[in-house]
């Protein structure tokens, strides 16, 4: 190498340092900074390896409104419930969603869409997701449900069969669902088919795990060689199993898959990057229900009155039906909306395991207003985050005792929902946030609720179920997962069930 070339590199080398070194300086009406004492890293290791923990200690520090340096970007972070409507409900033209979920959608799931408009598509989608097609995926998921619990003889058989509550319960889930979304095997349905539809259902089930547990590390770019090779022979796996002509043999296929795959091609999309996006929306649509359901079931279990409160009210509904319950093809949508005690422990349980980021790019230099009077201002090109699951979920200014499961925290004295929780005197309007808000709350929600509730429901009715120890403990939570919606143990869970005879 020459002198030149040398003196050279070292210049750029030194240039680099200086970038690196030079520290950002609070302006007036800035929230307090904190840039940790790494250069351009900042804080991202502490962030890294457990965000609620390190987001708790910068509150105690500097309060609910603060700046922190995070791998070269600035992010500002908002923990006040009261104010979260500030954000939530800006124009894109300031506060700016899109960018974050785009760059996601491409390090994730190798997605592209051209013109790709998040607000746009979500519009296009809601009505597939209510009313009478809220009904029809109801119903679907229901009876896949059954084919995928009850449907063989020769696999549930009658004796106790052992397994992990967090595999039980993604797996039932996450199959029903994808055969609810994307079609079954044939209609009129036979004895035959509903055997495919396990078979290929289970496939897909094992093929999305692997991949899912991968997620986290594919999110933040940090995947080993041996890791990027593994993701990428999955992700082509799953091309194949959700490719469109592939899916366009299957039966009773939803309106929403019928919607999106019109939409898809509106844009010109190619059939391969389709069967990508279809990947990503088995992820959007599923990925959060089965550990929902293992929370709530795992919390049920291990607090006997609530198991029994739940069961006490479902079959009360029972009883009062005009119809028995051996009749019944579905469950009725007035059933599964007049479940209280069942709504609150749901509710109770995505407290304390729903934990997303909710993100805004600052698209402008803005002020961000305060409920109490405040007013800090926000640069652009900077992050903005709420993370609900410190404040409003955790908070002990809201709720008494927030790290204990109490079944029954969201009913009122007569049995009805309460919605009445206060921080500083002022009631809450958010206060209790695992389905996001604003404009990118989940459209899903009530099709992911009455799935979860249906699956819980039919374990009661045909099950009996209980953890192999009575000593189990709660599981940690897998700390790389904060951010991507629901937690998800560190280890499952081990269960044991069998039919009721």
């Amino acid at each position: 190498m020459s002198w030149a070339a040398l003196l050279g590199l070292l210049a750029g080398l030194l240039l680099l340092l200086l970038l690196l070194s030079r520290r950002r300086v609070r302006r007036p009406g800035e929230p307090p900074l904190d840039p940790g004492s790494i250069p351009w890293l900042g804080h991202a290791l502490e962030f890294g390896r457990d965000a609620a923990s390190f987001l708790t200690r910068m509150k105690e520090k500097h309060g609910d409104v603060f700046t922190v340096l995070v791998g070269g970007r600035y992010v500002t972070v908002l923990l006040d419930p009261h104010s979260y409507d500030m954000v939530v409900w800006e124009p894109r033209t300031r506060l700016d969603f899109h960018t974050y979920a785009i760059f996601l959608m491409e390090r994730i799931f190798d997605v592209q869409l051209p013109h790709f408009n998040p607000s746009e598509e979500k519009a296009k989608m809601k009505p597939t997701l209510m009313h009478k097609d809220l009904q029809a995926l109801t119903e679907a998921m229901y009876t896949n449900l059954h084919t995928i619990l009850l449907g063989d003889p020769t696999d549930v058989g009658s004796g106790w069969h052992e397994t992990g509550l967090l595999d039980f319960a993604y797996n039932s889930l996450l199959r029903a669902g994808y055969l609810t979304l994307y079609g079954v095997e044939a209609s009129p349905r036979t004895h035959e088919s509903q055997a495919q539809d396990r078979t290929h259902s289970a496939d897909v089930f094992h093929t999305f795990r692997q991949l899912d547990l991968l997620l986290p590390k594919l999110a933040r770019g940090s995947l080993s060689v041996g890791d990027k090779d593994h993701a990428c022979s999955i992700k082509g796996r799953l091309w194949k199993l959700l490719s469109p002509a592939r899916l366009a043999t299957r039966a009773d296929q939803s309106s929403w898959l019928e919607s999106y795959l019109q939409h898809l091609e509106e844009m010109g999309v190619s059939e391969e990057m389709q069967a990508r996006a279809l990947v990503l929306q088995l992820w959007a649509t599923q990925g959060n229900m089965g550990p929902t359901a293992f929370w709530l079931l795992l919390f049920l279990l291990k607090n006997p009155e609530a198991l029994a409160a739940v069961r006490a009210e479902f079959e009360h509904i029972l009883w009062r039906s005009e119809q028995p319950l051996s009749q019944m093809t579905t469950l009725p949508q007035k059933f599964l909306d007049s479940m209280p005690v069942l709504d609150s422990a749901l509710n109770e349980s995505l407290r304390l395991t729903a934990a997303p980021f909710i993100t805004r790019e600052v698209m402008v230099d803005l002020a961000l207003p305060m409920a109490d009077g405040r007013e800090f201002s926000l640069r652009r090109g900077d992050r903005l985050l709420l993370f609900p699951f410190l404040s409003p979920q955790k908070d002990p200014e809201i709720y008494i005792e927030p790290e204990v499961f109490k079944y029954d925290r969201f009913l009122n004295p007569d049995g009805s929902e309460k919605k009445d929780f206060y921080k500083d005197g002022k009631r809450l309007k958010n206060y209790n946030m695992p389905w996001g808000a604003g404009h990118n709350q989940c459209l899903g929600r009530s099709y992911a609720v009455n799935s979860i509730k249906q699956f819980v429901i039919l374990l009661l009715m045909h099950f009996e179920l209980e953890l192999s120890s009575t000593d189990t403990e709660f599981p940690e939570f897998d700390l790389s997962r904060y951010g991507f919606g629901l937690m998800q143990p560190e280890h499952d869970v081990p269960i044991r069930y069998r039919i009721r005879q």
